[in-house]
């Protein structure tokens, strides 16, 4: 914390700071402040209190004696006062008309500041109104004097003070009111109460402040704040707010202000109080506000290698007998892990703490149940690791246990307008007994440690006491348990801690009071115990730059997977030492930080952590080291900058550029103070007073058309330096040409024996249009003669120039071009000669054979030790950072897009910098190689099931070297393992029900890596186990009589069935035999087993055989279509099913399945494109299944049928001439026919048929008769389909009524022609042959609605033999 400023003794020995001015002016104020916001006026001259001001005045600056003291103290305070600073701001002033008005301020620095006056911003001339101010300066205290004020000298002033270390103002308002505003005030008179003044009128300014503070828990920390008030009451103080991390709390132990001091003391600390204080005041202008960080250590702990104490624990809910609290875990770095926290309660006004968990919990989050409702708690957490227990947190607020609805159910009602009845829910819910059914039951939180299990309370609570049961069911069971709780459960609340990780739970609750309970609740959802997220991950980069010279400002990327992330950790250790020690002892929300405290001389390297309630993640890659400079006493001021020119001017201002000193002074350049001056004067006036950053300035409030010379000086932290030599005559004329101004800041780098790099900044002034490009111009020096570098101009702003003469001086200079033309030329460049530096060096590219980055290592020559290192791509800068001599900072090229241009350049050198261009080939290759070093592989794991079943799992690379190393991992153990030519395997023996997991194979050669892995789980590694099984029997089979080929039959030419099977392993004295249905069969011949065959037949069975089925053929039906499969014998014993796309197809109304006794078939509806598709038939006879499959896509075409047009009745008179026409559509164009009573209709004179452009379809009939009605109807169709529409034509003679229409019946469709019979078939060849597909051009061969499906019915019996038919083999006799 900063020492306290003591004020020097005269100053407070000044009559004007003396008790009599004081009260004086506090008079004055008051009456002036009321004078302005009261309706009733004092009647009050100020002219009395000015010369009672002006006599005190005038005896202090007679006073010999107190001149004496000031020379002797003045010499000590120049020894500790540099930049200049406001001790006595300047204060507000409302005056009557014609009265003076004196404004001063003290202002103390070395060397004396200067102090100018200001009106409104502009500098008050004395010159324009003599006698009107006066300026007095005297013993550090400044004063300006506005003699016979009026109304127009209402304004802001300010005073601005200024030496070589910087500047300083202060303002004040100063209101002037009118003489009729005065004779109201004599008329209205009355004095208002002081305190009637409001505290946003004080003026408030700090004069000491707190800096950044260190505590360690335990201690006491105060943070005080002196400043000065103005007017300074004693009975209105200002009102002082203390934030910390932006929020207002009102629990701080204590809080003072009063006397020109605000102070806020911590006398208990803790690291919940670690964090950003601000205070805040408000004041005239708005508020006063200071700002900074306060840090609280770990204090000791009481087991020595025990973690710190939690910290910010929080009530997060809270009932009648349950409250949920969390916590902020501590930060750890050379402490072990912590394993878990205890929470413990204390009854408010009981000093014995009682532990609520019976062992630790693993995140910061715990539900404490069982409380005892109406009773108060306080609670605090205490961290375990190997080492114990670490110290208690800070305890919670006080919370007590109690129905957090309980005001909500509760009803006020005044009674006469006196008596407050109170009425709870339950006196209106009648003459409830038994309570409601809870609601809403579900799990509030879920993790791996407990389940919060809530609900909604009933409606119809009754207004006996009331609590709750609760029951669980396992998933996939219908028992339920109800859960034995210690205690009634009163809160609809309840956590579970007992319940098992690999089972789901159901829950449901019930409501109990004496009465009895309620029905059960609906069950909640299904419960799982798991943790929903994990720690977050860990933090990206962090970048470090320095901020103070004992402070480091921090950045980096936040986490990728947050997990409702609490904060962050910061850790920091000396480059090389390994030891981490803790930046902030409370997680920080942001992902930038400023690390106090740091020693200089030391680098440092900085990690960050992130925090959520699960715990700490992973740490951060480390950043780069940073120095922390120490201070340099060797420093001296800059030269003067040089170069001075006019970048535009508007006739009433002008905008200047000049270039950098040549010599820095050992530091930074930070500011630039500008003069001016007419030519035709001699004084130089102040341009700015605040410093300027850049290289150019504004200059306003100047005289159109006349002449200005201009210098400029540079500043640094040793002071200001010397002035530069003044600029030409800028004549103050607006710039109105179409070409643009001249560009400025010319700089060279990357100066070589033959070239060099020169770059400019763009013009200020850019003409009618926007610059299109720019020409750069040469010129050896001394010569005269400037040529052109580019003849076609340069979009960029830098341009490489070779080849030029080694040694040789040139100057340069820059147009600018743009649609008008080509601008004027920049000021003359600095001669440059073209000779490199001795020992320059280029840039050096290479790739990190660990990492695979690309980096960029620059060695520089010759460089100061605040010299930095600036790289640039394309020339614009990308990072900014110190380096020795040696740095090679490292740039990581991921891909093509980071190609180019790269340079550097050394700060405050003689301009040493260098350029490379990146490539693609070479280093980006090289760098991708190393990033990505894996051992290929040509074929992934994957296992195979041998003999004896026996699993072998096996892999095999493209290449391995010698060196290789890999290992086998099965369920987390190693197994064994062989290689052979680039084949790792492994052979199980026992693959058993135990060998179900994941199995992985890790092979490194070299620094390549790769894995992989085959997880049997589930279905796979059942189907994996059953072979193995098979494989096993197979071989413990085959050791002894087997058979090689299983039965099967085959049909002979006589309808004989062949029961057939092969045998293998046999001897002599091996036997066979057959059984039907368990009874023995004893053939007429005996089977030969040493063939390896036997047979039985069966004589003369009916075999239903599908061979036979023809290819589906697609039939167009009125309907829609038919899909059909001929063949030469079908019965419903054979089973058939339809499939479309692999989706089974079951009888409906859109697909009608069905079937004679030479084809099976199915009819499609109205077909749609939505019954497009491949469609498959699927017939199974005794032994295999045929398939049939047909594609219906079309490929986009469509079937044909009618779009619109033609009318349902048509009632025409004779002699008249009928047309039906209609459009039809079809791809590809359909065939249309036209039929009258079902009979084709033929064109000729009296019936016109035509088909226009395949869409339009017409039918004319001459001259119509009675004989011309009937039903006329249309077919259309293609390959693919067809449609059949129909129109009842009535005629009619002249004179009869004309008849009501009656629709005509669908025509009765023709039958599909029956195929031909099948030849007869020989007695040796039953097998019947494929039937050939009917002809396309049948027309409408499907039966109408009413027609019955010639397939027998369901109840038919099949004309196959009953399985019952014994077999005609006599049974074996024994």
């Amino acid at each position: 914390m900063a020492t306290a400023k003591v004020l020097p003794f005269y100053q407070r020995k000044h009559k004007h700071f003396g008790q009599d001015y004081r009260s004086t002016e506090t008079k004055y104020v008051a009456r002036e402040y009321l004078a302005s916001s009261s309706s009733k006026y004092a009647t009050y001259t100020g002219s009395s209190v000015h010369r009672l001001y002006f006599a005190h005045v005038n005896m202090h600056f007679r006073d010999e004696q107190v001149e004496e003291r000031v020379s002797i103290q003045k010499k000590v305070y120049e020894e500790l006062v540099k930049g200049p600073e406001f001790v006595v701001n300047l204060r507000s002033h409302t005056v009557w008309e014609k009265t003076p008005v004196k404004l001063l301020c003290t202002v103390l620095g070395h060397p004396t500041p200067s102090v100018k006056w200001f009106k409104d911003g502009i500098v008050i001339d004395r010159l324009n109104k003599p006698g009107k101010y006066q300026v007095e300066s005297k013993y550090g205290v400044h004063s300006l004097t506005i003699s016979r004020s009026d109304v127009g000298d209402s304004a802001e002033y300010t005073a601005v003070a200024a030496n070589v270390h910087g500047a300083a103002s202060s303002k004040a308002s100063v209101l002037v009111k009118s003489e009729f505003l005065l004779q109201m005030i004599n008329v209205f008179f009355a004095f208002p109460l002081l305190s009637d003044i409001r505290r946003s009128k004080l003026d408030i300014t700090f004069i000491e402040t707190f800096g950044v503070t260190f505590g360690v828990e335990g201690g006491t920390v105060s943070l005080t704040c002196k400043m000065i008030i103005n007017p300074d009451l004693a009975n209105l103080q200002p009102e002082a707010m203390w934030y910390r991390d932006g929020k207002m709390e009102s629990h701080w132990a204590e809080m003072k202000c009063g006397g020109g001091e605000a102070k806020l003391t911590l006398p208990h600390l803790n690291k919940d109080d670690e964090g950003l204080y601000t205070l805040r005041m408000w004041t005239k202008a708005g508020t006063a506000e200071h700002s900074a960080y306060l840090f609280v250590k770990d204090a000791s702990p009481p087991v020595a290698g025990a973690s710190g104490a939690p910290m910010d624990i929080k009530v997060l809910q809270a009932d009648r007998d349950y409250v949920l609290l969390s916590w902020k875990p501590p930060n750890i770095t050379t402490e072990s892990p912590i394993t878990g926290y205890f929470v413990d309660r204390c009854e408010v006004g009981s000093d014995s703490w009682v532990q609520c968990n019976n062992s630790p919990v693993t995140l910061c989050k715990y539900p404490v149940h069982g409380l005892s409702e109406g009773h108060s708690y306080h609670f605090r957490v205490r961290a375990m690791n190997s080492a114990g227990s670490s110290r208690p947190s800070r305890v919670s607020e006080q919370v007590t246990a109690m129905d957090p609805t309980e005001l909500e159910r509760q009803q006020v009602i005044k009674v006469d307008g006196r008596k407050d009845v109170v009425i709870r829910q339950e006196d209106l819910e009648g003459h409830v007994k038994v309570p409601g059914v809870p609601g809403k039951v579900h799990a509030s939180e879920v993790n791996k440690t407990f389940v919060v299990l809530s609900w909604t309370p009933p409606h119809a609570r009754g207004r006996e006491p009331l609590w709750y049961q609760i029951e669980k069911c396992v998933e996939g069971s219908t028992t339920w348990q109800r859960l034995n709780t210690p205690a009634p459960v009163k809160s609809p609340h309840y956590p579970l801690f007992d319940l098992e990780e690999s089972k789901k739970y159901l829950f449901r609750v019930l409501s109990v009071n004496k009465h009895g309970s309620s029905d059960s609740s609906a069950p909640s959802a299904l419960v799982h115990k798991q943790d929903p997220f994990g720690v977050p991950s860990a933090p990206g980069q962090v970048t470090a730059t320095r901020n103070t010279r004992t402070s480091v400002f921090l950045q980096w990327e936040p986490p990728k997977s947050p997990n409702k992330l609490l904060g962050y950790y910061i850790d920091a250790s000396v480059l090389g030492s390994k030891t981490w020690t803790t930046c902030n002892n409370r997680p920080y929300k942001h992902t930038r930080f400023v690390v106090h405290g740091l020693t200089p001389g030391e680098t440092y390297v900085f990690r960050v952590q992130a925090v959520n309630v699960f715990g700490l993640s992973d740490e951060s890659q480390e950043s780069l080291p940073i120095f922390v400079e120490a201070d340099r006493l060797d420093m001296a001021t800059p030269s003067a900058p040089y170069g001075v020119s006019l970048l535009y001017c508007d006739g009433t201002s002008m905008i200047l550029g000049w270039k950098r000193p040549k010599f820095c002074g050992g530091s930074k350049v930070t500011a630039y103070y500008v003069d001016q001056h007419e030519a035709s004067e001699a004084q130089w006036c102040e341009v700015n007073v605040a410093p300027v950053q850049d290289r150019t300035v504004k200059v306003e409030n100047l005289k159109e058309g006349a002449f200005y010379q201009f210098r400029v000086k540079a500043g640094n932290v040793a002071g200001v330096g010397l002035s530069s030599e003044p600029s030409e005559a800028f004549h103050c004329e607006a710039w109105n040409m179409p070409e643009p101004g001249p560009c400025h800041d010319l700089s060279f780098c990357e100066v070589r024996n033959d070239s060099l790099l020169i770059q400019w900044k763009a013009p200020v002034y850019t003409g009618k249009s926007a610059v299109t490009g720019y020409f750069v111009e040469v010129s050896k020096k001394g010569s005269g003669q400037w040529s052109a570098v580019n003849e076609a101009s340069v979009a960029h702003r830098y341009l490489k120039v070779s080849p030029l003469e080694k040694g040789a001086t040139y100057e340069f200079r820059v147009r600018a071009a743009n649609a008008h033309g080509v601008g004027k030329a920049s000021a003359v460049s600095e001669p440059v000669c073209v000779k490199a530096l001795p020992g320059t060096k280029e840039i050096h590219c290479g790739v990190d054979e660990d990492t695979g980055d690309v980096y960029l290592s620059f060695e520089a020559c010759d460089i100061l030790e605040i010299s930095k290192f600036v790289w640039s791509r394309s020339y614009k800068e990308i990072t900014d950072s110190t380096r020795d001599s040696n740095s090679c900072p490292q740039t990581r090229f991921p891909d093509k897009e980071d190609l180019g241009t790269y340079s550097v350049y050394v700060t405050e050198t003689d301009g040493i910098s260098a350029s490379h261009v990146l490539k693609e080939e070479g280093m980006l290759e090289l760098s991708y190689a190393i990033r990505h070093p894996v051992v290929p592989l040509k074929t992934e794991l994957a296992y195979e099931v041998l003999e004896k079943g026996r699993v072998r799992f096996w892999l095999q690379t493209v290449k391995m070297s010698s060196g290789v190393s890999y290992r086998f991992i099965v369920n987390d153990k190693e197994m064994s393992h062989s290689m052979d030519t680039g084949v790792i395997e492994m052979i199980m023996e026992h693959f058993t029900k135990e060998s179900e997991g994941t199995y992985t194979v890790q092979i490194q050669d070299g620094k390549a890596k790769t894995q992989s892995s085959l997880v049997l789980i589930g279905d796979l590694f059942k189907t994996a186990l059953k072979e193995a099984d098979f494989q096993r029997k197979e071989y413990t089979r085959k050791l002894g009589p087997h058979f090689q080929e299983y039965l099967y039959f085959q049909v002979q030419e006589d309808c004989t069935v062949l029961l057939v099977c092969k045998l293998a392993n046999v001897k002599k004295e091996t036997t066979f035999h057959w059984f039907k249905d368990d009874e023995e069969i004893i053939p007429d011949v005996p089977p030969n087993v040493m063939s390896g065959s036997c047979a039985l037949p069966i004589p003369m069975v009916i075999i239903l055989k599908c061979s036979s089925a023809s290819d589906l053929v697609l039939q167009c039906t009125p309907e829609g279509i038919r899909l059909q499969c001929y063949m030469k014998y079908y019965t419903e014993e054979m089973k058939t099913h339809w499939f479309h796309k692999d989706s089974k197809i079951s009888s409906s109304e859109k697909m009608r399945i069905g079937g004679t006794s030479e084809m099976a078939w199915m009819q499609i509806c109205e077909p749609t494109d939505r019954e497009k598709g491949h469609y498959t038939i699927e017939i199974i006879d005794a032994k295999k299944s045929h398939t049939r499959s047909f594609d219906l896509s079309g490929q986009g075409k469509y079937r044909g049928r009618v779009v619109g047009g033609l009318p349902d009745v048509v009632t025409i008179m004779e002699k008249k001439t009928l047309s039906l026409t209609c459009t039809v559509w079809g791809d590809p164009t359909p065939e249309v026919t036209w039929f009258k009573n079902e009979q084709e209709v033929i064109s000729d004179d009296h019936n016109v048929i035509s088909f226009e452009g395949g869409k339009f379809a017409s039918l004319t009939i001459k001259a119509v008769s009675s004989e011309d009605s009937g039903k006329y109807s249309i077919n259309v169709r293609n390959k693919y389909g067809g449609e059949f529409v129909e129109v009842t034509v009535s005629v009619y003679r002249p004179g009869e009524e004309i008849p009501e229409p009656k629709l005509g019946q669908m025509p009765r469709a023709v039958a599909p022609p029956k195929a031909s019979a099948p030849p007869a078939q020989a007695a040796k060849s039953p097998a019947p042959q494929p039937q050939p597909a009917p002809p396309q051009n049948v027309k409408s061969p499907t039966p109408s609605h009413g027609t019955k499906s010639p397939t027998p019915p369901h109840g038919a019996k099949s004309p196959t033999p009953p399985r019952s038919v014994k077999s005609p083999t006599p049974p074996r006799r024994k």
